[in-house]
């Protein structure tokens, strides 16, 4: 996957409202693999929407979403599990974290299906993202700043094209989001992927190729 393009695309629940001023909503604009975005959105601008559609949780927009030239009503549903096991991952605001379950275990859930991370290299990153002694402790006992951590682990443990990040830094420490910065930067060149991260305020360190505003 080359291209992430939205034609005139506008979530349902914005019909009838006054002009929208966005630069991305109701408008043409490529997300193109590679490059790296920032979306800047003021709350119920519709930010975590967005991200939906492009994953295709959500389907109540008016217009189109392409993958290259493949308009995304089109995917089936096996196509879907297809692209987010190999094109696309992504690391919801909400978490989507399993509780019951150790901080090692939610990663291992979703690295046992894509055997793309060794242990060693999971390992290496739980140390570099400062968790190595939460390894063992159930996610609902940690922190939210430790569980986004945890959470961005996990979005690593795939293939991608691009990687999708929703307010990923909200409730991080300077110091712990300029190490998830580093991580990021260094899978998505390797992999030559594209990277989305939207923000109501705080974000990522990056060199972002194109900031947006919704």
């Amino acid at each position: 996957m080359e291209t992430i393009r939205l034609i005139d695309t506008l979530p349902r629940v914005f019909d009838g409202q006054p002009e929208i001023k966005s630069d991305v909503w109701n408008r043409e604009i490529a997300f193109q693999r590679g490059k790296t975005y920032l979306v800047e959105a003021a709350s119920g601008t519709g930010k975590s929407s967005l991200c939906s559609f492009i994953y295709g949780y959500r389907n109540d927009y008016n217009g189109d979403i392409c993958f290259d030239d493949v308009n995304i009503r089109q995917i089936s549903l096996n196509g879907w599990l297809k692209i987010r096991k190999e094109n696309i991952s992504f690391l919801f605001q909400d978490l989507r974290l399993f509780n019951e379950l150790t901080a090692w275990e939610n990663v291992e859930i979703k690295n046992a299906l894509t055997r793309f991370k060794t242990q060693e290299e999971i390992e290496r990153l739980f140390d570099r993202m400062q968790l190595a002694d939460k390894r063992h402790c159930l996610v609902g006992k940690l922190s939210y700043g430790q569980q986004q951590r945890v959470a961005f682990i996990r979005a690593l443990c795939q293939p991608y094209d691009f990687i999708l990040l929703d307010e990923p830094v909200s409730h991080l420490d300077e110091e712990n989001a300029h190490i998830m910065a580093d991580i990021l930067q260094e899978e998505a060149v390797g992999k030559g992927a594209g990277i989305l991260v939207t923000s109501i305020g705080k974000h990522l360190s990056l060199n972002y190729s194109e900031i947006v505003r919704l």
